[in-house]
């Protein structure tokens, strides 16, 4: 649904974090939708925005500048690789998860793969099974070439 805006749940703000800070992933607008009873078998290539409600069963990667926004909703699955500049997760990844600018982690969040990323806010109740890196954005950007 072209221009569509989406508002998810605002990530709750990790201990100490600054709430009143909007994130580029807050009301994000969504130019892709991948519904709840929807699943995608290979990899998507996106501009702009992506919501996932669905299963995909491939890599996600964000085409052209940093500004483009991916949202894996409490009911979304990706079983593989995110390389998306700001990223909210509240759903579930099964693989490496790379955001060059910001990623949230709301409570719901389930990450089994390690974590690349340059600005990170985890909600209580998100939980990650792999490392943690953070990396300046010059290495974020060279990571993302490398797919």
């Amino acid at each position: 649904m072209p221009g569509m805006r989406c508002y998810p749940e605002e990530p709750e703000p990790m201990l100490g974090g600054n709430s009143s800070k909007k994130s580029k992933t807050s009301g994000a607008k969504v130019d892709t939708l991948v519904g709840h009873d929807t699943e995608i078998y290979g990899d998507i290539r996106f501009r702009g925005g992506i919501h996932i409600d669905g299963v995909v069963q491939g890599n996600v990667y964000a085409e052209g500048e940093g500004d483009a926004v991916a949202i894996v909703s409490e009911r979304g699955r990706v079983e593989g690789e995110l390389r998306v500049p700001n990223l909210l997760i509240n759903g579930f990844v099964a693989g490496d998860v790379y955001a060059a600018e910001r990623l949230d982690l709301a409570k719901n969040a389930r990450v089994r793969g390690d974590v690349y990323y340059h600005t990170m806010e985890m909600a209580g109740g998100a939980e990650v099974v792999g490392k943690l890196v953070r990396t300046d954005q010059a290495s974020q950007r060279f990571l993302e070439h490398q797919r």
